[in-house]
């Protein structure tokens, strides 16, 4: 079963959302704003991307600059903790089929599971 972590107040994560459903392939949403991700699931989901935490980060983000995560020191586990403290800084949208997971951006990227 494909999950897709949506966030329904994104542009492209809406649109990544349309090029699933039209895949006619079974999927869930999770939508990772109200429905929070655990530390191991999202530790799971970096595995699947195959990214370090930094690389999942929404550098734009205001939290971002108020957590100091531009500080080269931060180790993956105080990146996921600052991201499990405010979801916004994951980058979106992300589809995982469970073995693998791609960035839907640009949104062609979830062909790659679909």
């Amino acid at each position: 079963m494909l999950t897709y972590f949506h966030n329904n107040r994104c542009s492209k994560s809406r649109e990544g959302l349309t090029l699933v459903e039209q895949s006619g392939k079974p999927f869930q949403i999770r939508n990772y704003l109200t429905e929070p991700l655990t530390a191991a699931e999202l530790t799971q989901l970096l595995q699947q991307l195959g990214i370090t935490a930094r690389q999942l980060l929404r550098t734009k983000e205001d939290a971002y600059q108020s957590m100091n995560l531009a500080n080269p020191e931060l180790s993956d586990i105080e990146l996921i903790s600052a991201m499990l403290q405010e979801p916004k800084l994951i980058e979106r949208p992300i589809l995982s089929n469970g073995q693998q997971a791609v960035i839907g951006r640009p949104s062609e990227r979830l062909l790659e599971l679909l």
